[in-house]
């Protein structure tokens, strides 16, 4: 790393990685920091994930899906030895910054992404409103139309009114169950 004036105060730094290894990232980098001594320097690394209700086989699933899929998060007071150990562990293709020069992200930005990384619970994230025209996607009544009766937010429920034998029936589904028309 060229010679330049780097803060000397513990910072968050975003480092690249190839898709895919950033937990590989993570653990190998964990692990150097442990066998070189480098825990009064390298202080945390975090693989930025959130919670997400996602629909298998009728069931649904929380899982876990990366924020910024390609990167990882290390707070560190950056020296020479911290970035060539960051630098140098397998599949870490650099800093996010000006050219070799690491750049800190902001103390609003951690916040944040702290917050949607959070462990309150997952968001259900209901893309259609009263009056709107869906098609069930899942589920026993799948490939009926209807139109939403009902929203709950917090379970992330939808009524549904389908036309069956003649008259609306209404019908409550997963949000994750329908799609707009």
């Amino acid at each position: 790393m060229p010679k330049q004036k780097l803060p000397k105060e513990k910072n968050w730094y975003v480092i690249h990685t190839y898709s895919g290894y950033e937990d590989a990232v993570a653990k190998n980098l964990k692990q150097r920091i442990e066998s070189l001594g480098m825990e009064d320097k390298i202080f945390n690394v975090i693989v930025p994930k959130e919670k997400k209700i996602k629909i298998k086989n009728g069931k649904r699933k929380v899982i876990e899906e990366k924020i910024y899929p390609g990167y990882v998060l290390v707070e560190m007071v950056v020296t020479d030895d911290s970035w060539y150990v960051v630098r140098n562990t397998p599949n870490v293709t650099g800093f996010v910054g000006a050219g070799t020069t690491p750049v800190p992200v902001s103390k609003e930005e951690i916040d944040n992404l702290k917050k949607r990384m959070g462990v309150e619970a997952p968001q259900y994230k209901i893309e259609v409103k009263v009056g709107d025209l869906v098609k069930i996607t899942d589920g026993p009544f799948k490939d009926f139309d209807g139109k939403v009766s009902e929203i709950d937010e917090e379970k992330g429920k939808v009524k549904v009114l389908v036309n069956m034998f003649g008259r609306d029936t209404p019908v409550e589904l997963d949000s994750l169950q329908i799609k707009k028309l």
